[in-house]
């Protein structure tokens, strides 16, 4: 999400609509969608074409698919009927009935009972507000009526199920939140159950120091703790977009934040996590409940207006202000932010504490002026504690801490201490964006190296700027340079002079003789043997360093623009190395290379076209480029045509498999099989 790159995108056919959210099955790892209200979905992340995903047409029109972590998906139809996903699949044109009557489903829920999926939605009609607890598995039915108001009406719900009870908060136009408890029924016979009308009692009062809080959405915590998304109204002044944090034992507001870019007025809840859009960014916001207390609370309340420094992190930034953070909160909800969020410090009213209770933040700036020595002793300790939640974000603010005293000292880089961080902890990108750029400014490969390896999240800028720099720097100095070369260690073979043995090589369909004449350009033979794809054009570090680039996540449409950047030269250069590439694993049945790390034939392919769509107009002029073209195509021709040769013979390779499963093991014989 920081670094915006898309992991993955599907696209329905052009004029089809997707009708509801799509979800993840917690079972079996697959996505399912639902387009055009009936045509239901099912594919998983390799797939790329959603066309060609599991398709089954169902008989009734759905409302919404709930995806239970160990319930499995449950979908809810329009008509109010439920199906488990299974269920669904061994008949998908079974008759669903028809639950409600004239009456307009507006929110679902789904939680588990045991090991039982409860389904909660309600429904209008003509002003009335109705609830149905279902159990798809068990074909029970309850409905309930809410007790009608004729001033405000519920916009918003939202519900937990525990100790056999559904508590369901509703938000009101009258910017209350009420409580409505549901107890969960034994099942009665059809016809003896009476529609029952559900009483409410005032939760919540969303309103501080005389500003009002109209709310679009809500999510419970726990059970002290709910979150409110809406504006913020006070006299006088305009409406603020705001996420706010209530404690509803205490009846006050224990934090909030405001949104000045704006909202779609939707807020999820998701392990610990909040997501909300704010302009047109998604915000994921991570948050941590403590133990409510009087004292909390109260203080909270006599200074609602000025968030305590724990109540937003700013990872990216760590400012002398922004670095006194409380992992371990005194209040009793704290927000940790990973949006580029502004921190409402309040530093100078920070108390002393003990040594043995200083916060990460507050350990990182005593430390700021501290000896190289004083700093990376205090910093190993700091990461060899014992594993908290928060363990992740404290290597991260770690490793920033390091790198700012990199920039600010320039003769100052803690080589070997960043490498072991990078090698033993589950880093990623985002935790500690500037290290990459400073291990660039310092030329450190070997990191470099490393954390493309390991990040799964780095951006295409970094990628682009690190292969530029693998590319740039000379041969020589590489020689002299720490260099992980198990990914090329296994293909290469390297004489005692640092030059490449040459073996002969027998491409797959593939006879350089037979094929000279048939290109129109006239290759030197005096160089032919440069560029045939027979001798690495690099040496083993730069090709072990190339290779983490290969192997690095990215989105052409983003890398694309920084690649059209490279230089001529370097262009070929790399394009010389993937052609190589490509020939080494065309001499293996199962096209792939030998070793730990190494490129993938789909790699090397999506990079080859990507370097190509990138410079194909400079590689055309260049004449150095002319036989590295020329051979290429050849090479991919003759690919080609040799699999179009196995195509024809696939009938008679297959009826041969099948003649080999019926023959008898035990007795020898010598068969001679004419393939007509």
């Amino acid at each position: 999400i920081s670094d915006q790159k898309p992991l993955g995108c599907w696209s329905v056919k052009h004029g089809q609509t997707l009708t509801c959210p799509v979800v993840c099955n917690f079972e079996t790892h697959e996505y399912i969608a639902v387009h055009d209200d009936k045509v239901l979905r099912i594919w998983k992340s390799e797939d790329i074409n959603l066309d060609k995903a599991f398709k089954a047409t169902l008989s009734a029109d759905v409302y919404r698919i709930h995806s239970l972590p160990n319930g499995g998906p449950v979908v809810l139809f329009k008509g109010g009927g439920v199906r488990t996903l299974d269920v669904l699949l061994e008949a998908p044109q079974q008759e669903i009935e028809n639950v409600i009557s004239d009456e307009v489903i507006r929110w679902s829920e789904a939680c588990m009972e045991g090991q039982q999926p409860v389904i909660i939605f309600t429904t209008e009609k003509d002003g009335d507000f109705f609830v149905y607890v279902q159990k798809p598995k068990l074909s029970s039915l309850h409905k309930y009526k809410l007790e009608q108001q004729e001033s405000f009406k519920p916009l918003c719900f939202t519900a937990h199920l525990k100790n056999q009870t559904v508590t369901l908060l509703c938000l009101y136009s009258n910017d209350s939140v009420y409580k409505i408890l549901i107890p969960l029924q034994q099942d009665t016979e059809e016809g003896e159950e009476e529609e029952q009308i559900l009483s409410k009692s005032l939760l919540l009062n969303l309103s501080v120091s005389g500003s009002v809080l109209k709310g679009t959405s809500l999510v419970v915590l726990d059970k002290d703790h709910i979150a409110v998304l809406g504006s913020l109204a006070a006299s006088g002044k305009e409406p603020r977009e705001c996420l706010t944090i209530w404690n509803t034992k205490f009846q006050t507001l224990q934090t909030s934040k405001e949104l000045p870019l704006g909202t779609s007025g939707q807020l999820w809840c998701y392990e610990e996590k909040f997501f909300l859009t704010h302009g047109k960014v998604l915000t994921v916001i991570m948050y941590k409940c403590e133990t409510s207390s009087l004292a909390a609370a109260v203080g909270k309340l006599k200074d609602s207006q000025t968030p305590d420094v724990s109540s937003f992190v700013n990872w990216n930034t760590l400012e002398d202000e922004e670095l006194v953070v409380s992992f371990q909160s005194q209040e009793s909800v704290a927000l940790k932010s990973e949006s580029k969020m502004n921190l409402r410090s309040r530093r100078n009213n920070v108390a002393k504490v003990q040594p043995e209770t200083l916060s990460v933040g507050q350990l990182l700036l005593n430390l700021k002026d501290a000896s190289t020595f004083v700093l990376e002793n205090e910093l190993k300790q700091l990461m060899s504690k014992a594993p908290t939640p928060d363990l992740q974000a404290t290597i991260g603010c770690v490793v920033t801490a390091l790198t700012d005293r990199c920039k600010t000292n320039p003769k100052y880089y803690p080589q070997n201490f960043l490498l072991q961080i990078v090698e033993t902890r589950d880093l990623s990108y985002s935790l500690c964006p500037d290290l990459m750029a400073v291990a660039l400014e310092k030329k450190d490969v070997h990191l470099l190296q490393i954390c493309l390896q390991r990040f799964p999240d780095i951006p295409e800028e970094i990628t682009y700027a690190c292969l530029k720099a693998f590319l740039s720097i000379s041969e020589a100095h590489l020689q002299r340079t720490d260099v992980n070369l198990d990914s090329v260690i296994c293909y290469i073979d390297v004489e005692f002079d640092n030059k490449e043995v040459k073996t002969e090589i027998v491409e797959n369909g593939f006879n350089a003789e037979k094929d000279q004449d048939m290109c129109d350009t006239k290759i030197p033979k005096e160089t032919h043997s440069k560029s045939d794809g027979e001798s690495c054009p690099v040496g083993p570090q730069k090709a072990a360093l190339l290779n983490a680039v290969l192997h690095s996540a990215y989105t052409e449409t983003f890398l694309l623009p920084h690649l059209k950047n490279l230089p001529a030269r370097q262009a070929i250069l790399f394009l010389r190395y993937l052609y190589y590439l490509y020939v080494k694993c065309s001499e293996k049945v199962n096209t792939t290379l030998p070793g730990i790390r190494c490129p993938t034939i789909n790699q090397i392919m999506d990079w080859m076209c990507l370097l190509l769509d990138a410079h194909f107009t400079v590689m055309v002029m260049l004449p150095e480029a002319k036989e590295l073209l020329s051979n290429l195509h050849k090479f991919v021709r003759a690919q080609v045509r040799f699999y179009s040769e196995l195509n024809k013979i696939e009938g008679s390779l297959r009826e041969l498999q099948r003649l080999n499963h019926l023959r008898d093991s035990q007795t020898y014989s010598i068969e001679v099989l004419e393939i007509i």
